[in-house]
């Protein structure tokens, strides 16, 4: 959990196996849609983009056969876009920086092979993130914010296409 706050490029390829699958990457950029450490770099690099001071508490672990559970505390400060994106990977949803910080409650699911991340899944309060972060309930004023931020997020993607 540390290395998507922190971790460096060497970092995940030395900690997720070639094969190894994120199943919370469905609302994430394509590029965090591919297996491996390409996938998950990808991720963290997204994380890191909207959120600073960036961590993960590890409450609780358990683990069983190959299987470990983090209970966490999730907090960050949501300094910059946070962009979802569909099944396609068109930019879907944005909300603009608000500056508030959030601490949330998250549940990852990891399945190691050979000393190596091979799978990953979570439960996680996004309800409960987008009410500290003031992404919920909207105002009008940070509605206008995420249409801007969301046009810029479509014109960035067109370009980079």
């Amino acid at each position: 959990m540390h290395m998507m706050a922190d971790g460096d490029r060497d970092t995940f390829d030395r900690l997720v196996a070639p094969e190894a699958i994120n199943r919370e990457s469905r609302t994430e950029p394509p590029a965090a849609r591919v297996p491996g450490p390409d996938g998950f770099y990808a991720t963290a690099l997204w994380l890191r983009e909207a959120f600073g001071d960036f961590r993960h508490e590890v409450v609780h672990a358990v683990e069983e056969d190959d299987v470990v559970v983090l209970d966490t505390v999730m907090t960050a400060r949501h300094v910059g876009p946070f962009v979802t994106y569909d099944e396609r990977g068109r930019v879907d949803q944005v909300f603009a920086p608000t500056g508030k910080s959030f601490a949330v409650h998250q549940t990852h699911w990891l399945r190691i092979a050979d000393g190596k991340l091979v799978e990953h899944w979570a439960d996680r309060d996004d309800l409960g993130m987008a009410r500290q972060a003031g992404w919920i309930p909207p105002t009008p004023a940070g509605m206008i914010r995420n249409a801007l931020a969301k046009h810029k997020a479509h014109k960035e993607t067109a370009h980079s296409a």
